[in-house]
Parts: C-alpha cells; sequence; structure tokens
C-alpha cells in the first residue's frame, strides 16, 4: 500500500516543539491506516516546490503557497488551509496544478462570530478606559466614561457569509437593528434571514457598529477608503475582524484621532506584525488585537478537524466539502490524482 503523506507546516509548533496551539485534532490522522503525518522540518515563509510535492496533503497555517509552490507538483493534491482566509495561496496556479485548496468555515464561524461581538461590548461600555481608570485610581473620574446600550442601536455587518450571519445570530437576544451589505446576496436572501440589506454607502451612515466580516479580494482592498470612513458618524464605531487591508489604515487612523468616529477595535492591520511606531498604537479610542481575538481551545480544534476532515476525504478518493476552486474538479491532473489514492 503506498503511503498517504500529511505534511505540517512547522508554525503550529513553539520552539521547543510543542504544540502552540493545544489539540488540534491530529489523533484523527493517527487513526487512519496507511497515512503518515509529519512537521515539516523547516519554517517556511513560502512554501518551496521540493518540499511540496513531498506530501498528498498540506495543513497549512501561515506559510505562502505560490504558483512555484505548486508549479508542476505531480503528487500534491490538497493545500487545506487552517482558517477561512487564503490571500497566501495562489488559488489560479493551485486550480491549473491540479491541486484542490480547503478552508475551514465551520470551524471558525462561532469564534470569529463571538470576537466581534466582545469587540462590540467592550466598545459600548468603554471597557479599555474604565481598565485604565481603576488601575490609575482614579474612580472620581468614571462619570465622564458613559457607555451607550445597545437596544435599538444599528448592527452594520459588512459581508454576509458564514461569519456574518453568526455575528447576528448572537445578537439576536440585544435587540438591535440588523442592517447588512454584501454584492453576492440578495435582498430577498439577506430579508430571509432577519437582515435588512443596504447598499454599503447607506450602511456606514446608518450603522452604530459597523463589522467587517467580508474576504480580502481584489474589490474589497481598501473597500472603507477615506471616502466612505467619511460617511461612519462621529457616534459611530468601526470592528475589522477580517483582513486588515480592506480598510485604507492611514485614513481610518485619521478619523480617530480627530474623533471624526468614536472609535474602532481591530484585529487585523495592513502590515502585521503592526510597526511598533505605527501611529495607531497612541490612540486611546481605538481597541488591538494581533490578528488573534478568536484564538481559543474551541477555534483551534475545530478548525483543525475540520482541516483534517478534508484530509481524510482525499486519503479516501474524495472531494472534501469546503473546496474553495471548484473548478479544480475538472482537472485532468487532480482525477488522476485522486485516481491514485483510490487504488493505493
Amino acid at each position: 500500500m503506498t503511503q498517504f503523506r500529511v505534511g505540517i507546516t512547522r508554525d503550529f509548533l513553539k520552539p521547543d516543539g510543542s504544540l502552540g496551539f493545544g489539540d488540534i485534532g491530529l489523533d484523527l490522522l493517527d487513526e487512519h491506516p496507511g497515512l503518515v503525518r509529519e512537521f515539516l522540518a523547516e519554517q517556511h515563509s513560502e512554501l518551496p516546490r521540493d518540499v511540496a510535492d513531498q506530501y498528498d496533503a498540506l495543513l497549512v497555517l501561515a506559510p505562502r503557497v505560490t504558483a512555484a509552490t505548486v508549479e508542476g507538483c505531480r503528487r500534491l493534491a490538497l493545500v487545506a488551509r487552517f482558517g477561512v482566509g487564503y490571500d497566501s495561496i495562489d488559488v489560479p496556479a493551485c486550480t491549473e496544478n491540479g491541486v484542490m485548496l480547503t478552508i475551514t468555515p465551520d470551524g471558525v464561524r462561532r469564534p470569529v462570530a463571538s470576537s466581534a461581538l466582545a469587540f462590540m461590548l467592550a466598545l459600548a461600555h468603554k471597557l479599555p478606559a474604565k481598565d485604565r481608570l481603576t488601575r490609575a485610581g482614579r474612580w472620581a473620574d468614571r462619570m465622564d466614561h458613559q457607555g451607550i446600550g445597545l437596544t435599538d442601536k444599528t448592527l452594520g455587518v459588512i459581508g454576509l457569509g458564514n461569519i456574518g450571519r453568526e455575528v447576528f445570530r448572537l445578537a439576536a437576544p440585544l435587540a438591535m437593528r440588523h442592517v447588512g451589505h454584501d454584492p453576492h446576496v440578495s435582498r430577498e436572501q439577506a430579508a430571509a434571514a432577519g437582515i435588512e440589506w443596504l447598499a454599503l454607502d447607506e450602511l456606514l451612515a446608518a450603522a452604530d457598529f459597523v463589522v467587517i466580516c467580508c474576504a480580502l479580494t481584489k474589490e474589497t482592498h481598501h473597500l472603507l477608503d477615506a471616502r466612505r470612513l467619511a460617511l461612519v458618524r462621529p457616534t459611530s464605531f468601526l470592528i475589522n475582524v477580517a483582513r486588515g487591508p480592506i480598510v485604507d489604515q492611514a485614513a481610518l487612523t485619521a478619523v480617530l484621532k480627530e474623533r471624526r468616529i468614536a472609535g474602532a477595535a481591530l484585529d487585523v492591520f495592513e502590515q502585521e506584525p503592526i510597526d511598533p511606531r505605527d501611529p495607531l498604537l497612541a490612540l486611546d479610542n481605538v481597541i488591538l488585537a494581533p490578528h488573534a481575538i478568536c484564538w481559543t481551545d474551541e477555534c483551534f480544534l475545530n478548525n483543525g478537524r475540520s482541516a483534517i476532515r478534508s484530509i481524510l476525504d482525499v486519503a479516501s478518493g474524495r472531494v472534501p466539502q469546503f473546496v474553495v476552486n471548484r473548478e479544480v474538479l475538472q482537472q485532468p491532473a487532480l482525477a488522476a490524482k485522486l485516481q491514485r489514492k483510490r487504488e493505493s
């Protein structure tokens, strides 16, 4: 029997070789006969082809998968991305070379949505300011930091996919008005989910809390530029749990500094890690997290199990559920790889 080899990028490990995120479901791989898994021997910012094509499937955290990675790969059939963002993956190159790309929407849905809700509650209750007052012994100043109630406020979500709709489900008991924007979702589809569909400019002008949940694409790069940020009201807040470049960070810094919006909560940035000299770090009306606000045991275990289910499907010659580049299913190169796996 030919072994089905799974490579796991080394950034899942701490420097001492232990798992950095706890249980990510690797036991599911160990239970599968004929399957061998191993962590890549070296850290890579971009996976080289000679490494990638040693494996039938790759479980990938942060390294880039480029055209050079997959060019002419005869063995590699699957890149299983640990998470839902795939801006680090050259999807057309994967398709051309018969490599499926999968993501883990069932793993991140609740953790990311709940982190957006945590940001919203922290902003509404002025949690960072009250924390600073308490630590400084400034109890007498607490009357200057009244929060805002959420009842009848407007929650606006940009991106009505897996995570965006979950944000609304979690927020349902708060009795807010739910408005959303997504060019790929019709007004009727949004209404069926209890969401009022608005044009993007309308949403920005109407929402008390604007939550970004859309994917980063060519169309969404700097989707919220200086013009659109000017539409957000001075009493409103911006929350980004998607990708940093969706927002023009320099323009956002300006409106925050000038108090043209009430505040923001950001888990993502145009440059990551953010430059320690970035002026955003000096502002007191923004909550920041290091692209890790949703990092919980639930998130990592469910992401891992979802990605591994994709790997096990391919090991059995099946097509996984969450394939991004479904046009690859028509590629003869992929069909040949899957057939070999069925016969092994």
